[in-house]
């Protein structure tokens, strides 16, 4: 189904300001440790994992950083082991191509691609094999792999650390906001939509900015809320969100999820019927006025008053029993296939709206 891919909307200025700060603290703190330590002079693989592990979901840092630090420890044995039994590249050898620069090349990036596939976790493989075991052959000093080895771990600690403790975010808020966003985008929507209806225009929804990723918002707040469930796997430090959600915040979002599916099911049709009706015309066909769609913008309406109020976490059951008396008096009055197929998304809406359970106080 169309519009089911979108690119997030870019966050608030605010929360890119924090972002940049977390990394840049988390970038800064396990470089001066290592200068202090005496690492190297230059320690840059202990700033590199602020720039790789940190993202938006600052709690997963932990799981990423331990997923990084085993890719550096597989990386350092690999290259070691290999230039212990092949001649590491030197300015000379590298210049004139010679074979044994070559053949160490070779053995270095066979290891380090077999390491990063076998280690495959989350959907993809570790490149952080490979990235380390290169790195050390294009430095083969001695004492670097060891010093890069520290420096990871220096700055993975750090991360792992100080990320969720900087500005961390409310994974519940931010549940609570996307909902809310969704319920007004949608609200919009279906008011356009069946103000287009009741007033006889083309039988379309709107395109609405923004639109693609309105129908992704319920999901993306789902996935807020369960990261906030699982908090509890971190150490209570982190812990900075409240213990408990908001009541029914749970059950909306799931109804907020389901009801998404049906209604861009919905509009989607919407669309093809209008594709359909334009093409008729252009086929010679007059413009003959749907009945049936004008009769759908009290049901439209209805539907998203009784979904409205259910996603708010109050009782929709009158506002709901009003929708399916409008369903099934269109259904009387249309009771074509093509109008049933139009009618499916609302009515599996009000299915949905069937099975919610609103919290009361």
């Amino acid at each position: 189904m169309p519009g089911t891919v979108a690119v997030p909307p870019s966050p608030p200025p605010r929360a890119r300001l924090r972002s940049a700060s977390r990394l840049a603290v988390c970038a800064a703190v396990p470089w001066f440790l290592c200068l202090w330590w005496g690492t190297s002079t230059v320690p840059v693989p202990a700033a590199l994992p602020a720039v790789l592990i940190l993202r938006e979901d600052v709690y997963d840092a932990p799981r990423l950083g331990w997923n990084r630090l085993v890719g550096v420890v597989v990386g350092v044995v690999l290259s070691t082991v290999v230039l212990h039994w092949l001649p590491p590249p030197s300015a000379s050898s590298v210049t004139s191509g010679s074979a044994a620069a070559s053949v160490s090349f070779l053995a270095v990036l066979a290891c380090g691609c077999a390491g990063m596939y076998l280690m495959y976790q989350g959907g993809a493989p570790n490149q952080q094999v490979l990235i380390t075991a290169l790195v050390i052959y294009a430095t083969a000093t001695p004492g670097y792999a060891l010093a890069r080895l520290a420096e990871s771990a220096v700055g993975i600690a750090a991360v792992v650390l100080l990320g969720p403790l900087l500005w961390p975010p409310d994974p519940y808020r931010s549940a609570a906001a996307g909902l809310d966003a969704y319920r007004g985008g949608l609200g919009a929507l279906l008011g356009t939509v069946a103000a287009r209806l009741g007033g006889g225009g083309a039988a379309t929804a709107p395109e609405l900015p923004g639109e693609a990723h309105l129908w992704l918002r319920p999901q993306d707040g789902l996935a807020s809320y369960d990261r906030a469930a699982r908090r509890t796997r971190l150490p209570r430090l982190y812990l900075r969100t409240p213990s408990r959600p908001p009541d029914g915040l749970g059950e909306r979002l799931r109804l907020a999820a389901r009801s998404a599916l049906t209604l861009q099911y919905f509009t989607q049709e919407l669309r093809e019927r209008a594709r359909t009706a334009a093409a008729d015309r252009a086929g010679g066909a007059g413009a003959v006025p749907d009945a049936a769609l004008r009769d759908l913008a009290p049901l439209v309406r209805a539907t998203a008053r009784a979904l409205d109020c259910a996603l708010r976490g109050e009782d929709c059951a009158a506002d709901l029993e009003r929708a399916r008396g409008l369903d099934l008096a269109h259904r009387a009055a249309h009771p074509t296939r093509h109008d049933a197929v139009l009618r499916a998304g609302l009515h599996l809406t009000h299915e949905a709206l069937a099975d919610h359970r609103p919290t009361r106080p």
